[in-house]
């Protein structure tokens, strides 16, 4: 029991996936926010085009 107990005491394998999954999270926030910049300046530029080909008709 003491050994089984002492093997419990060494694995590191559930704190190492709580690492990755904090990594991971990282990442996934800083995608979120990049596409989330990106994707209303890309909105701007289509209304800009937008307007601009409306008003040459």
């Amino acid at each position: 029991m003491k050994t089984v107990f002492g093997a419990f005491l060494k694995n590191e394998s559930g704190a190492t996936a709580i690492e990755y999954g904090l990594i991971a999270t990282g990442i996934a926030i800083a995608i979120i926010g990049a596409v989330s910049g990106v994707g209303t300046n890309l909105k701007t530029t289509f209304e800009t085009v937008k307007t601009a080909l409306t008003a040459g008709s």
